[in-house]
C-alpha cells in the first residue's frame, strides 16, 4: 500500500516535471522563421472590435491566408463585415496563427491555442494587438494574454513604458 502511494507520488512528479519543462520550451522567445504564407486564425469581437481587427487585415499581405474567423453565433454584424471584407464564409480550420484584439471572446481562444502547443500537437503563434483605445491600461484581456502571447503589440508610447516585453508600432488601425 505504502510503495504504491510512493509509486504514484513520484509518477506524479514525472508528469509536472514534463509539463513544466514543456510550458517553458513553448513560452521561451524564440527568431521567427521566414515562410512564403502563413495561415491565419482571427477573433472578431462585437462592436468596435471588428472593424479594429478588419483594419488591420487591410495592411497584411496576402503571405497571410488562408484567414479563419472565429465569431460568437449571437454576432451577425460582425458575421456580415467580415464576409463583405473576405467575401467567403467563416472557415475554423485549425491555423499557425491567432491574432486578436482585445474582446474577451480571445483568451479562451488563445489559452486552447497555447495548450496545442503545450501538448506538442502543433505550435500556434499568437499575436495580440491592445485596442487603440487602451492608452494607459491595458484591457483585461490583456492583462490575461500579455505573459500568453507570442508578439504583444501596443499603440500608445505610456503602455510600452509599463510593459516593455510590448511591440510599440504606433498606430496601426
Amino acid at each position: 500500500m505504502v510503495g504504491a502511494l510512493i509509486l504514484a507520488a513520484a509518477a506524479g512528479a514525472v508528469a509536472l516535471l514534463l509539463l513544466a519543462v514543456r510550458l517553458w520550451v513553448v513560452l521561451s522567445p524564440r527568431a521567427p522563421v521566414p515562410r512564403r504564407s502563413l495561415s491565419l486564425l482571427v477573433v472578431a469581437g462585437s462592436g468596435g472590435h471588428t472593424t479594429e481587427i478588419l483594419r488591420l487585415l487591410e495592411n497584411l499581405s496576402n503571405a497571410y491566408s488562408p484567414r479563419h474567423y472565429i465569431v460568437a453565433d449571437t454576432d451577425e454584424m460582425s458575421t456580415h463585415k467580415i464576409n463583405s471584407f473576405e467575401q467567403i464564409r467563416a472557415d475554423r480550420n485549425p491555423s499557425a496563427t491567432v491574432l486578436c484584439n482585445g474582446p474577451g471572446t480571445c483568451v479562451p481562444i488563445c489559452i486552447s491555442a497555447l495548450l496545442l502547443g503545450i501538448l506538442g500537437i502543433k505550435k500556434v503563434i499568437i499575436v495580440y494587438v491592445e485596442s487603440i483605445c487602451r492608452v494607459e491600461h491595458l484591457s483585461l484581456s490583456g492583462k490575461i494574454l500579455f505573459h500568453l502571447s507570442d508578439y504583444f503589440i501596443v499603440q500608445w508610447p505610456t503602455l510600452k513604458e509599463k510593459y516593455p516585453k510590448s511591440v510599440y508600432l504606433g498606430r496601426i488601425v
